[in-house]
């Protein structure tokens, strides 16, 4: 930012510079020419005068023209020639001064009909002295173009690094650091921003703080619930028919892994990505087809897992159990067919394009309509009659760990579930994979 706005401000103040320093510096040389031909002017005028006033009655000079008057308008190193009548009825001539000029600057002016003034003065100080006069306007160019640079530097410095204070603070409130900042740095526009932020880092602490109790609140009562609804089934676990004792057992091994799931989303999303951590991609998700499986035998369907166990991410395990159960079960409920999951590594394309992680849920069935897909992915929207949550909680899971969840097929449907790769040397890919 601080570069932009110096080169931005030297470039104008080089153009302006430019602008008027072209047509200065002509103007200069013009003029230090024509001061000095107006100079040369002024001498013969003088000259001319002096010989007028040698002359007679008669209009001619007689007994010679006086030259020590004409001498001493002469400039250094000129030569001054004159023409003018005598008594005799003819025209002399006398020529005061050196006897050539090296390159010389001419001017002269006519006596009546026959008499003239020629001088010839040296074109080199004339030179010089313009040199100087675009010497001079260079350095009145080039002290505004420092002066400029200052005024750049002073004014990027004043802009940047305020800007770059208010984007520092939008970053740490978007990690979750909720500490108000009584700064202000004297711009309208940026202080009006920070008192935005201000307002809305109150805002948003307050409503983490109700969700955070709500959600305890929430699980509290969840757990609750489910501790009835598994001493109601530990009463069935004794029953005498064989039958509904295996139900039972059964109902009460998916209570405690629902238990178990509320625990660990409830502590993953209190610890903001605290509990990321290295894991195989295939092992984890092995568990969660092992537990949708009945339901897809009891459909009449397969579910089945492909991938390699050396795939690794970075991750919060629950996260991504979750995620990629809520898309089993919208394979289950609005699908048709085998129900497959694929782990697999999408190399990287382009010099900054990393590798990562894509797990991929799809299914045989009729597919996503053009007029649902967009919406898909939306909190409350449902075209099946469900609670429209499922998929835009799975979005969200995903998103907190860094990851990233696409519809990548319409029909028939195929979701992808994209997520950092895990080096070898530990160290996770930070950031939303592209």
């Amino acid at each position: 930012m601080r570069r932009r706005i110096l080169l931005s401000i030297i470039a104008v103040v080089l153009l302006t510079g430019l602008l008027l320093g072209v047509p200065l510096t002509y103007t200069a040389w013009l003029w230090v020419e024509d001061f000095t031909r107006s100079d040369l002017q002024a001498r013969l005028d003088r000259m001319s005068a002096e010989i007028i006033a040698q002359e007679g009655e008669t209009g001619v000079i007689e007994g010679g023209l006086d030259v020590d008057a004409l001498r001493v308008a002469v400039p250094r190193g000129g030569r001054l020639s004159v023409v003018y009548p005598t008594s005799a009825g003819d025209n002399a001539r006398i020529d005061i001064g050196v006897d050539e000029v090296e390159r010389p600057l001419v001017e002269a002016i006519s006596m009546g009909r026959s008499g003239s003034l020629r001088l010839e003065t040296p074109s080199a100080p004339m030179r010089t002295l313009q040199q100087q006069a675009v010497g001079a306007v260079a350095l009145v160019v080039l002290a505004s173009l420092a002066a400029g640079s200052a005024v750049a530097s002073v004014t990027a410095r004043r802009l940047a690094d305020p800007m770059r204070d208010v984007a520092d603070r939008a970053a740490r409130l978007a990690e979750g650091d909720f500490r108000t900042d009584s700064r202000r740095h004297g711009i309208a526009e940026l202080d009006r921003v920070s008192d935005v932020l201000d307002s809305a880092t109150v805002e948003i602490s307050g409503r983490l703080q109700r969700e955070r109790a709500l959600v305890g609140d929430v699980s509290h009562q969840l757990r609750s619930r489910l501790t009835a609804v598994r001493l109601r089934l530990d009463e069935l676990s004794v029953h005498p028919d064989p039958a509904v004792v295996d139900e039972a057992n059964a109902a009460m091994a998916q209570v405690d892994r629902l238990t178990v799931a509320i625990d660990e989303l409830v502590r993953s999303s209190r610890s903001e990505g605290q509990d990321r951590r290295s894991l195989s991609v295939v092992n984890e998700l092995g568990a969660v087809v092992a537990e949708w499986q009945p339901q897809y035998e009891q459909a009449g369907r397969r579910l089945v897992l492909h991938g390699q166990d050396a795939v690794r991410t970075s991750a919060t395990p629950s996260r991504l159990r979750e995620a990629v159960a809520v898309l089993i079960d919208n394979a289950l409920i609005h699908g048709a067919g085998t129900c497959t999951v694929v782990v697999r590594l999408v190399p990287g394309v382009g010099p900054r394009r990393e590798a990562t992680v894509c797990v991929e849920v799809g299914d045989e069935g009729s597919g996503v309509s053009d007029q649902l897909a967009p919406h898909i992915f939306e909190r409350g929207f449902s075209a099946g009659g469900s609670t429209g949550v499922g998929l835009a909680l799975a979005r969200a899971l995903v998103e907190a760990d860094g990851g990233r969840l696409d519809l990548r097929r319409r029909r028939p449907a195929l979701f992808a579930v994209f997520l950092p790769v895990e080096h070898h040397g530990g160290a996770a890919i930070a950031g939303e994979p592209r």
